[in-house]
């Protein structure tokens, strides 16, 4: 895996406008947070991620890419319970 702080400037990069935020557990899995920085909204957060194959900054775009179908799914997924 890269470094953790240039994984966190990619992942944050491919977030934009939202912030995202990458942490290194003491199990050497990853914790991720995106989130509306204004409002500190909590979009997603996965707090045991695997960094294995995310040596790559395709790899980190492919990782970008499916969060970021996910948070769309989840946004599509309340706006159809009310």
């Amino acid at each position: 895996m890269i470094s953790i702080t240039e994984f966190n400037r990619i992942m944050a990069s491919g977030f934009l406008p939202l912030a995202c935020e990458c942490c290194l557990n003491s199990d050497g899995s990853l914790r991720i947070s995106v989130f509306e920085p204004a409002s500190g909204r909590v979009d997603l957060l996965l707090t045991c991620v695997s960094p294995e194959g995310l040596d790559s900054i395709r790899a980190i775009a492919n990782l970008i890419g499916e969060l970021r179908a996910e948070i769309k799914a989840g946004r599509r997924g309340f706006a159809a319970v009310g």
